[in-house]
C-alpha cells in the first residue's frame, strides 16, 4: 500500500532494498538511464544503486562542499577506493603520486591493497623537517608524469599544511589530477574543488559527522564524467552508506558550521595553553607562529580558523621517562578525556602517537589531541589536572 505524502520537515527514511518500477517498460528505462541524474532521479531501483535518504544526505554535503555531485560510501577509506578507483582503467595506466604524510590507513591501503594485491605503480612524496619541498615536487612530477596525486590539506598527526596554490599550478603544468583529502581541514576551512581539485573526500565519520556514532565517507566533485565512474564502482564494489547512518549524517551536518566553528576557537586556547605550559615540550599547530608551515595555513584558510587538532609532546629525560609521562597523563585524565582511536566529536579525545604511528613516528611522548566544543576552561582545568599528576 502507498503511504500518503504527509509533508514531513525532515528527510524520510526509507529502509527498501528494492524499488517497486510497476512495469516491464518503466524497468527498462530506469535501469538504461541509472547513471544519468543521480541526484535528482525519477525512479529508484535498488538501495545499493540509490536511496532516497541517502540521496538528499549527498544534496546536502553538495550545497556544503559547493559543487556538481557527492557521492555518500560508508567509510572514509571506501571513499579512497572510490576515489583513486576513478583513474584505474585502460591498458595504459601511468603511475599515481601520494604524499607519505596521510592517514596510516591510507599508507596501509596503498601498501596492502593498490601495491601488494593490484600490482599498480605507486610513488610517494616525503615531507622534510615539517614541511613539503615544492622544487622537488616538480621534479618527481615532470620525471614520472603521474595520473594524478593525492594529498591531505592538514596531514595526520603531525598537521602539516599544503601550499596548495604551488601543487595545483604544478599538477596543471604536468597534466596530474588532483585528489585531496580534506577531513581535517573540512569545508569549513578550505573548498578544494573551487580552487581547481578534481576529486576531494572525507572520513565524514569525523567533523561531517562530529557525534562518534556513524561510519561514513563522500566524495565531491564537479566532472561529470569522474562522476559516473565513481558511481559505477560504488555500485559494483558495494560501496554504499546505509540509509540510517545518512539519516543521522544528515541531521548532524546542519550543525557542522557551527560545531567546527567552535572547533578551531577551542583548540587555538587550548594550544596557547600547552605552548607555555612548563611540562610541555612542543606544540604542533597550524594555528600557531612557532608551526613549520603557519604561513600555508593563514593564507590557505583565511583566518577562519585552523582546525580541532593538535599534536604535543610531553617532556622528560629520557624516552623511557617521557613513555611513563604519557601513560601516566593519559591514565590520569581518562574519565574526562577518553583514548579513543578517532577525531572530530564534539567531546575531547586524544590518542598517543607511538602506539599507533610507532615506525613512522617512534615519539614515546607524543599525543594528538581532538579538540571538542566544551568549555576551554573546563579542559584546560582537566590537562592542568593530567599534568599535575607528572
Amino acid at each position: 500500500m502507498k503511504i500518503k505524502n504527509v509533508n514531513a520537515s525532515h528527510t524520510p527514511l526509507y529502509r527498501e532494498a528494492g524499488f517497486n518500477l510497476k512495469n516491464s517498460k518503466l524497468t527498462k528505462e530506469t535501469f538504461s538511464n541509472e547513471l544519468e541524474h543521480p541526484h535528482e532521479p525519477d525512479n529508484y531501483i535498488y538501495s545499493r544503486y540509490r536511496n532516497p535518504t541517502v540521496v538528499q544526505v549527498e544534496k546536502q554535503l553538495m550545497k556544503l562542499e559547493e559543487c556538481n555531485w557527492a557521492l555518500l560510501v560508508e567509510t572514509g577509506m571506501a571513499a579512497i577506493d572510490v576515489a583513486v578507483s576513478v583513474f584505474q582503467k585502460g591498458a595504459k595506466k601511468r603511475p599515481w603520486l601520494f604524499f607519505n604524510e596521510i592517514y596510516g590507513g591510507t599508507n596501509s591501503f596503498i601498501d596492502s591493497v593498490l601495491i601488494k594485491r593490484r600490482d599498480l605503480d605507486i610513488h610517494r612524496f616525503f615531507a622534510n623537517n615539517g614541511s613539503y619541498d615544492y622544487v622537488k615536487l616538480e621534479n618527481i612530477l615532470k620525471e614520472i608524469k603521474p595520473e594524478f596525486l593525492y594529498f591531505e590539506a592538514v596531514s595526520n598527526p603531525m598537521l602539516i599544511v599544503a601550499d596548495v596554490k604551488q601543487i595545483l599550478d604544478l599538477a596543471k603544468k604536468y597534466e596530474t589530477k588532483i585528489i585531496v583529502d580534506n577531513t581535517f581541514g573540512t569545508p569549513f576551512l578550505w573548498k578544494p574543488l573551487a580552487d581547481g581539485a578534481d576529486l576531494v573526500i572525507h572520513s565524514a565519520t569525523k567533523y561531517l559527522s562530529g557525534h562518534g556514532n556513524i561510519t561514513a565517507g563522500v566524495i565531491c566533485g564537479n566532472d561529470i564524467e569522474l562522476m559516473k565512474e565513481a558511481i559505477e564502482y560504488r555500485k559494483w564494489a558495494g560501496h554504499f552508506l546505509s540509509p540510517d547512518d545518512a539519516y543521522r549524517l544528515g541531521s548532524q551536518l546542519k550543525s557542522f558550521n557551527l560545531r567546527f566553528k567552535q572547533h578551531c576557537e577551542n583548540a587555538i586556547v587550548i594550544a596557547n595553553y600547552l605552548e607555555n605550559h612548563s611540562k610541555i615540550e612542543n606544540v604542533l599547530y597550524p594555528g600557531l607562529t612557532s608551526h613549520p608551515t603557519n604561513k600555508e595555513a593563514v593564507s590557505l584558510f583565511k583566518n577562519k580558523g585552523f582546525g580541532g587538532v593538535i599534536t604535543f609532546d610531553i617532556k622528560g629525560d629520557n624516552e623511557k621517562d617521557k613513555r611513563e609521562k604519557c601513560n601516566i597523563f593519559i591514565e590520569a585524565i581518562s574519565e574526562y578525556i577518553p583514548l579513543v582511536p578517532t577525531l572530530g566529536e564534539a567531546d575531547t579525545i586524544l590518542l598517543p602517537v607511538e602506539p599507533v604511528w610507532g615506525a613512522k613516528y617512534p615519539l614515546p611522548g607524543v599525543i594528538r589531541l581532538s579538540i571538542g566544543i566544551e568549555e576551554t576552561k573546563v579542559l584546560q582545568e582537566i590537562i592542568e589536572m593530567g599534568l599535575s599528576h607528572l
